[in-house]
């Protein structure tokens, strides 16, 4: 289960703007791949009270990833297409990874 700050850039000093929340598993023997399904819930600005939905599979290790855009609220309500993920760091000091959407 995750809970994690969404930030408006991968700067450390960056604006939380709300929160990823949902879920992911390794869904592959043969690569590090995880199965991911999570909300972009929110918080601050003309999206606050929004959400938008994603879910895919999300094989870390290449380069840019892309998972399915399924729906949303709010602003996002009947949202489709797809969101990019790019790792900036994997397992910083901290223990943290930082991605780039």
């Amino acid at each position: 289960m995750i809970d994690d700050p969404l930030t408006e850039g991968p700067e450390d000093d960056s604006n939380v703007v709300g929160h990823a929340q949902g879920m992911y598993a390794f869904a592959d023997q043969q690569e590090f791949a995880l199965l991911m399904t999570m909300n972009f819930v929110f918080s601050s600005g003309s999206y606050n009270g929004s959400t938008l939905s994603v879910m895919g599979r999300n094989p870390v290790m290449e380069q840019v990833r892309e998972l399915a855009v399924i729906g949303g609220s709010g602003e996002f309500r009947f949202a489709s297409g797809y969101a990019q993920a790019k790792t900036i760091t994997m397992l910083d000091p901290n223990g943290a990874t930082i991605l780039l959407s």
